[in-house]
């Protein structure tokens, strides 16, 4: 009896003042995570760190910043809305937001320094600007209409850019622009990334600049071949049928060209790439002295990847490296030259797991540079004068990440060095050189902290403490912030699922609380990671659900093993291994195991269908937001990477698309689009709205007018959210904390 008093006694307990969250306080502004930086990199004189931060009264609207290293003060460096009041963003514009998702921020999204790091090339309004660091007042315009991608040379002799699918660069010391592409109009493109290329191969830019100014390798495309799709983008007020070239799985892609141009002459030499037209082009760099243009070309069906050395006099070509793989070659960015000598970084995940190799200019595998049971994220820097190179990986635990440095010469192959230490997320930026870094860090109860390193993890300063204080957005709500639990769970194969949770407000473990399963599960992505995070999961939490999130195979920074388990057969893997976590979540005496929920969205909504279909005796209700609905329908490159052409595999599709099994759905289904989106296109609603008529299934819908992928609007944030609450609420009731 005295235990049980003095628990409800600290159940009763709260501190004063402490504020529970609400979707309202989440979407409004200044941000709940403090004064967040984006962008962060170190100026190539190792002076200065610059950084893009929203605005106090509006955390969408970017601004330009620096911190000193020298006085160790941050300040403003760029208003964007002093630069131009009135921002307008064209159509080509958007289309590359919403690729970078980053369609819901206005002002300063990009920048690039000069290398001698005195000034900044700064895009704003489809103008482009130079600011010098020492009068940033001063800020120079050097090009006007629809400027994308710019860049400065890496001599810092030219500033380039492409303005209506054509390549132009300005010479810096006569001012002189030059046109060095004409041919770009209709479906023909001059220094850019395709839209596969930029959806999901990472690709950001159309164009190389040599290391001595003297040439620009560039992609060509044309896409004519590429089948167009008629869509509605369905506004409140009007209705825009778009003519999209967009090339779903099995269709044909853009025909792709490499080039090289003289900047000084407009001079132009073709590239061949093989007899082989049907591939694509995935990167392409130049050798740090110049003398080779690198490209990287990978077969239709993904299986063959060949890093290929072309002579930049002559164009004479060699294959340097054949990476092959039953299921799919992965695309990296962690090709590297070094300068001191005649090699090159690469990363494979030939073993297995991801890891580095040095070579030798003639393609030669000279050693490994990491090896063993765990892989790398991605190379963050070459400190070539220390002979070490820094690296993101998950060595220590899967769900954080951590910088550690590796020797070149391979010595510590399987024992890199940790430089950050705190348990959780650490994403770095390094210094050109490797002798600073900044590292912002997070973990789920301390929201991302921004200090200044060295390359043996001391401090130098705080950029950004961020301290969580009265003072601090979230300081009101600190007192109701639920801690996260991690674990493990066993998949049918053995594989290890991880797992994250949130018990409720005020938990009694006496009673049995409703789930909000949270969901991804798709490949690229890692749902369960130890970083600061998802408010609207701390929101639901505080409703009084036990929140949920599982990884399942498929997902990103695991070994092949573990990714591979999907090939072919999209959604029956992921499945059973969610089912995993849901029967254990029932096995639990604090969860009420008749009402589980689960919502996800794009890939998460194709597995809320999927397991709605699979389970609904386990699940009692879902909510699905722009979910594929048939891989057929999604883009040649993602698709066919883990399900192979239609035509080898009519099969897989079948039953990796959610028709095969609507038979089985039962449970109450929330449907949420937006009616303009170009990424999975709302095709795959409407469709699926068609067949759960024709069922005779009853399903509750949200459409969002004008809104792309992300529903990404302020509005459409808090009306999305607030209406999958108001689903869960309405069939499994709040867990009334």
């Amino acid at each position: 009896m005295r235990f049980i008093l003095c628990f409800l006694a600290a159940l009763a307990s709260a501190p004063a003042g402490a504020e529970r969250l609400t979707l309202e306080r989440i979407h409004a502004d200044p941000a709940l995570a403090g004064p967040g930086v984006r962008n962060l990199k170190v100026s190539p004189d190792g002076a200065r760190v610059t950084f893009l931060r929203g605005r106090p009264d509006n955390q969408f609207q970017l601004d330009l910043w620096e911190f000193n290293l020298k006085d160790k003060r941050a300040h403003l460096l760029v208003d964007s809305t002093a630069l131009v009041p009135n921002e307008t963003v064209s159509e080509q514009e958007k289309a590359r937001r919403e690729r970078d998702r980053t369609s819901s921020l206005n002002g300063i999204l990009s920048y690039s320094w000069s290398p001698d790091g005195k000034q900044l090339l700064v895009p704003l309004g489809g103008n482009l600007y130079l600011v010098d660091v020492a009068k940033p007042d001063a800020a120079r315009l050097v090009a006007a209409g629809n400027v994308l991608d710019p860049k400065i040379s890496p001599k810092g002799r030219y500033v380039s850019f492409v303005r209506e699918q054509n390549l132009f660069v300005i010479d810096l010391e006569s001012g002189r622009e030059r046109q060095l592409t004409n041919d770009g109009a209709g479906t023909v493109h001059n220094a850019e990334a395709e839209f596969v290329a930029q959806e999901e191969m990472g690709q950001r830019t159309g164009y190389y600049w040599a290391p001595d100014d003297s040439a620009i390798a560039y992609k060509r495309y044309d896409e004519a071949p590429v089948p167009v799709v008629r869509r509605f983008e369905i506004f409140a007020d009007r209705t825009d049928v778009v003519e999209q070239r967009y090339p779903a799985a099995g269709d044909p892609n853009v025909l792709v060209q490499l080039l090289i141009v003289s900047p000084e002459t407009g001079a132009r030499r073709q590239v061949e790439l093989g007899a082989e037209q049907d591939i694509y082009l995935v990167r392409a760099d130049w050798s740090a002295n110049g003398k080779a243009l690198l490209f990287q070309r990978q077969t239709r069906d993904q299986k063959r990847l060949e890093l290929v050395s072309v002579d930049a006099a002559t164009l004479a070509q060699r294959v340097l490296i054949t990476e092959t793989s039953k299921t799919w070659v992965s695309i990296h960015d962690d090709l590297r030259f070094l300068s001191g000598r005649d090699a090159f970084i690469w990363s494979s995940e030939r073993s297995g797991r991801n890891h580095l190799y040095l070579y030798d200019l003639d393609g030669r595998l000279l050693h490994p540079i990491s090896s063993g049971e765990w892989g790398i994220d991605n190379v963050l820097a070459v400190d070539e004068k220390a002979g070490r190179v820094f690296v993101a990986s998950n060595r220590d635990a899967v769900i954080d990440k951590q910088t550690y440095a590796l020797a070149l010469d391979g010595g510590t192959a399987d024992q890199p060095a940790r430089i950050t230490q705190g348990d959780g997320w650490h994403d770095a930026a390094f210094a050109r050189n490797g002798e600073v870094f900044v590292d912002t860090f997070s973990d789920p109860d301390t929201p991302p902290q921004v200090s200044i390193r060295r390359p043996d993890g001391s401090m130098v300063g705080w950029l950004e403490q961020n301290a969580l204080s009265a003072e601090h957005p979230y300081g009101k709500y600190q007192a109701n912030h639920l801690p996260t639990e991690y674990g493990t769970l066993k998949a049918a194969d053995g594989q290890s699922l991880h797992y994250s949770l949130l018990k409720p407000a005020k938990f009694n473990p006496f009673k049995r609380y409703p789930v909000f399963l949270s969901t991804y599960g798709g490949p690229h992505a890692q749902h369960v990671a130890r970083r600061w995070g998802n408010h609207f999961d701390q929101y639901m939490a505080q409703q009084g659900y036990v929140v949920f999130r599982l990884d399942n195979r498929g997902s990103s920074r695991r070994e092949r093993v573990f990714t591979d388990a999907i090939y072919r057969n999209l959604g029956a893997a992921e499945v059973a291994d969610q089912l995993v976590g849901i029967d254990w979540l029932g096995r639990q005496s604090f969860v009420d195991a008749k009402r589980i929920g689960v919502f996800g969205w794009s890939y998460g909504g194709f597995m809320t269908l999927r397991l709605l279909a699979a389970a609904s005796d386990k699940i009692a209700m879902g909510v699905s937001v722009a979910p594929v609905t048939d891989w057929a329908l999604y883009d040649t490159h993602y698709t066919e990477q883990f399900m192979d052409a239609p035509k080898n595999n009519v099969a897989g599709y079948q039953s990796a698309g959610v028709y095969a099994h609507l038979d089985g759905l039962r449970s109450p289904l929330l449907l949420v689009h937006g009616m303009a989106d170009d990424n999975v296109l709302f095709t795959n609603t409407t469709r699926m709205i068609d067949a759960l008529v024709n069922r005779g299934i009853h399903f509750d819908l949200m459409t969002y007018p004008g809104a792309k992928h992300g529903i990404s609007s302020r509005a459409g944030q808090r009306h999305v959210y607030a209406t999958i609450e108001a689903f869960f609420k309405k069939n499994l009731g709040g867990g009334e904390p």
